[in-house]
This record gives C-alpha cells, sequence and structure tokens, in this order.
C-alpha cells in the first residue's frame, strides 16, 4: 500500500485586498475557459497565492457545491466573503464574472457566424478532453487528503456507487449523506 506525501508546510500569504480578490478571481476565470474551474481555483488559491490550504480550500468547495447554482461562482463569493466580508465577495464574484462573460458573449457571437465550420468543431472537441483532464488532475491532487481517512473514503465510495452503479440522483444523495458526514465531522469538545 502506497503512502501518501506529506503536506508541503507552507505559510500562508497575507490575506489579499480587494484588488488581489478581484484579479485572482479573474485569473481563475480566464486559466479555466472551458472547463476545469474547480481545478484551476485550487492551483491558484491554494499553491500559486497561497490565500487558503488545501483543507480550507476544499472545506470551501464542499460549502460552494451544497448551495443552488455554479459551484465556482459560490466558491468566489466563500472566498471573498472569508477575506473581505460582503464587498470582497462582490469583488471576487465580479472578477469571476465580468471579462469572461464579455468574452463569452463574443464568442457566441463569433460561434454564431462559424458554427458550421468542420476546424470548431474540432477545436472545441480538444477543449472538452483538456477540461475533463483538469477535472481528474484535481481529484488526484485531493486524494492524498483522504487516504489518511477511512470514513471519507468509505463516504465517498458510497456516494460512488451510489450514483454510478444503482443510479441514484443527486439531490437524495445530497439529503442522505450530507447529514451523516456533517454528523460524524462535527467539531466535539475533548475532555482531558
Amino acid at each position: 500500500m502506497a503512502v501518501a506525501p506529506p503536506e508541503p508546510t507552507t505559510e500562508l500569504a497575507a490575506p489579499p485586498s480587494l484588488r488581489e480578490l478581484f484579479l485572482g478571481m479573474l485569473q481563475v476565470a480566464l486559466s479555466a475557459f472551458g472547463g476545469g474551474l474547480s481545478a484551476w481555483s485550487q492551483r491558484i488559491v491554494v499553491e500559486q497565492r497561497r490565500w487558503m490550504t488545501n483543507e480550507q480550500f476544499l472545506t470551501g468547495l464542499t460549502v460552494a457545491r451544497l448551495f443552488p447554482g455554479p459551484n465556482q461562482i459560490n466558491m468566489a463569493v466563500y472566498i471573498g466573503t472569508q477575506f473581505r466580508g460582503l464587498r470582497g465577495a462582490l469583488v471576487a464574484l465580479a472578477g469571476m464574472l465580468l471579462v469572461p462573460f464579455t468574452l463569452l458573449m463574443l464568442l457566441g457571437v463569433a460561434y454564431f457566424w462559424l458554427h458550421e465550420l468542420p476546424a470548431v468543431d474540432r477545436v472545441l472537441a480538444g477543449v472538452v478532453a483538456a477540461a475533463a483532464g483538469m477535472a481528474l488532475s484535481m481529484g488526484f491532487k485531493i486524494l492524498h487528503q483522504y487516504w489518511r481517512d477511512p470514513v471519507a473514503l468509505l463516504l465517498a465510495a458510497g456516494v460512488f456507487v451510489a450514483m454510478v452503479v444503482f443510479k441514484v440522483r443527486l439531490i437524495p444523495v445530497v439529503l442522505i449523506t450530507g447529514p451523516l458526514a456533517m454528523a460524524w465531522y462535527w467539531p466535539r469538545r475533548t475532555t482531558g
């Protein structure tokens, strides 16, 4: 059985300013154009800018996935709120949406005119493959955190089996495993 490498002990950077939040979320949004937002978000927020530890990021991502709406929009709001409250949430949200939305609208107009060209279809197929690779990359990067936690592995395996083998829909899975996981990991007072 392979042992996971120890997590590097690096100090966190100073909390980001509003400008840094905007630019960081803009970097996430532009890096992940075409997919892989969670992987790029983790890479930029945890590895490059060192605003959060991997564990803090995973906590935020879990919270973001529990709320309705796009995960990375929720994650931007979470990150902004963590560091600068409501103003941080709004600035992070603007960084995540402003430029990408404008580019998306321009690309939509271009696609409307060029969608019948075979080259455009091949380029889009390549973008989909790259996005799938980024999602797998993030999964493998955070996997080592779970090797040390058999309950997390059991929950993950149970969710996988329920959704893939038994075709259980997402909402019932979240409604069952969410409270179980929260109850198990709820902070408890230690006596001593």
